[in-house]
C-alpha cells in the first residue's frame, strides 16, 4: 500500500464518550477509506487502551499527546488561551502546520468555531466564516446557513453565506447551479427587515442562482438547495427540526400501543419507515463544516457515535478533495460589492 494521500486530524477527546467513540469511528473510516492516515490527538494514556482494543493491521493510525482537555462546559475564547495544549488547540495547529490536511472534532462547538477562526484563519474575502445544518427535502439535500454562528448579521454577511453554501452544495451535493433561496417572512421582494431587504439586492445582482424569497415551509419542499438566514432565525429552525425525528417516533409508537392490527399496520412499512427516518439522522451527515476558514474543519454532534464520527472523517476527505475552499475564494474574488449594494463580475 502506497503512502496516505490525506492526513485527518481527530479530536479524541472531544465528544461525551471520548475517546471510545473517537478511536473506534477512525478505525471504522480507515476500514472504508485505506488510503487516509488518522491523527488521534489528546490524552495518550487513554487512547492507547482504547487502540489496543481493536485490530488496526494495515491502517495508517498515529497517536499525537496534548494533556488538556476543553470541556463543554468551558468559555470558548478563555479556554482556547488558557489551555493551550489541548486536544483541540494541537490538532488544529497541526492542521495550520500543514502536517494535516484537516481536522474533526465533536467537542465544545463554540471553542472548535473560535480555534477554527483565530488558528486557521479566514479565506480572502471572507467576513464571516459560517456553519450550516442539513435539512432533508422532498427533493434531495437543503443546506441552511447560517446555522447559529453568527446572531447579527449585514446584508454582506448573508451574500457571503449564500455564495459558500451554493459552492458546498456544487461541489460536495454536486448540485449543478444550487438555487439559493432568502429566508423571509413572505416571497415579495419588498418583505422583511432591512437587513434582509439589502441582501435581496446583493443576491438579486450577483452571479448566483437566487431565486429570491423562501419562507420557512420551503426547506423541506425541496424548492431551493441552499437556504440563507441570520444565526438566530437558522439555530432556532435547526433545533426545532432535531426534534422532529423523536416526536414521529413517540407518536408512531403510541398509535402502534392502542391495538394488535395498528402494529400489524406499522409492521408492514417499516422499511419505508426506517428509510426516511434514516434520511433525518445526524450520523449520517456526520457533520458540518465551518466555511470561510483556510482549512478543513468539521464539527460533529456532542453525542456522536462511532458511525457518526466515521462519517464526519469521511466528510472531512471529501470537502478536502473538493478543494472547496479556493472555490469560495475564487468566486469572492469574482465579484466587486458597490455602495449601491449591487454586485456585479469585477471584470466589468
Amino acid at each position: 500500500m502506497g503512502s496516505p494521500s490525506l492526513k485527518i486530524v481527530v479530536d479524541a477527546m472531544g465528544g461525551d464518550f471520548a475517546p471510545l467513540n473517537e478511536v473506534a469511528g477512525s478505525l471504522e473510516a480507515l476500514r472504508d477509506r485505506k488510503a487516509i492516515e488518522v491523527i488521534l490527538v489528546g490524552r495518550e494514556e487513554q487512547i492507547r487502551p482504547e487502540l489496543a482494543k481493536h485490530n488496526t493491521r494495515g491502517l495508517s493510525v498515529s497517536v499525537v499527546h496534548a494533556p488538556e482537555v476543553i470541556t463543554m462546559e468551558d468559555s470558548p475564547t478563555a479556554a482556547l488561551k488558557q489551555k493551550k495544549n489541548s486536544s483541540l488547540g494541537v490538532g488544529m495547529n497541526l492542521h495550520k502546520d500543514k502536517k494535516a490536511d484537516a481536522f474533526v472534532s465533536a467537542g465544545n462547538t463554540g471553542a472548535v468555531l473560535s480555534a477554527s477562526t483565530l488558528i486557521l484563519g479566514r479565506i480572502k474575502g471572507v467576513s464571516r466564516p459560517t456553519i450550516g445544518a442539513f435539512f432533508p427535502s422532498e427533493e434531495g439535500v437543503c443546506l441552511l446557513l447560517d446555522a447559529g454562528t453568527n446572531v447579527d448579521c449585514r446584508p454582506q454577511h448573508l451574500y457571503e453565506f449564500a455564495v459558500m453554501g451554493s459552492i458546498y452544495a456544487n461541489r460536495i451535493f454536486k448540485y449543478e447551479n444550487p438555487p439559493v433561496g432568502l429566508l423571509n417572512i413572505g416571497e415579495e421582494e419588498s418583505k422583511g427587515n432591512e437587513v434582509v431587504r439589502e441582501a435581496y439586492q446583493l443576491l438579486k445582482n450577483s452571479p448566483l442562482n437566487f431565486v429570491g424569497n423562501v419562507e420557512g415551509r420551503d426547506i423541506l419542499r425541496g424548492k431551493v438547495r441552499v437556504v440563507v438566514c441570520d444565526g438566530f432565525v437558522g439555530n432556532a429552525i435547526l433545533k426545532f427540526g432535531e426534534s422532529v425525528p423523536s416526536f414521529l417516533k413517540a407518536k408512531l409508537l403510541a398509535y402502534a400501543g392502542k391495538s394488535a392490527v395498528r402494529r400489524a399496520m406499522l409492521g408492514l412499512v417499516r422499511g419505508a419507515l426506517r428509510s426516511v427516518f434514516k434520511e433525518m439522522d445526524y450520523e449520517e451527515y456526520g457533520g458540518v463544516p465551518v466555511l470561510g476558514v483556510n482549512g478543513v474543519s468539521i464539527i460533529g454532534h456532542g453525542k456522536s457515535t462511532p458511525k457518526a464520527i466515521k462519517n464526519m472523517i469521511l466528510k472531512a476527505v471529501e470537502v478536502a478533495e473538493a478543494n472547496v475552499n479556493q472555490h469560495i475564494q475564487d468566486m469572492l474574488a469574482g465579484v466587486v460589492v458597490r455602495p449601491a449594494d449591487a454586485v456585479i463580475p469585477a471584470h466589468e
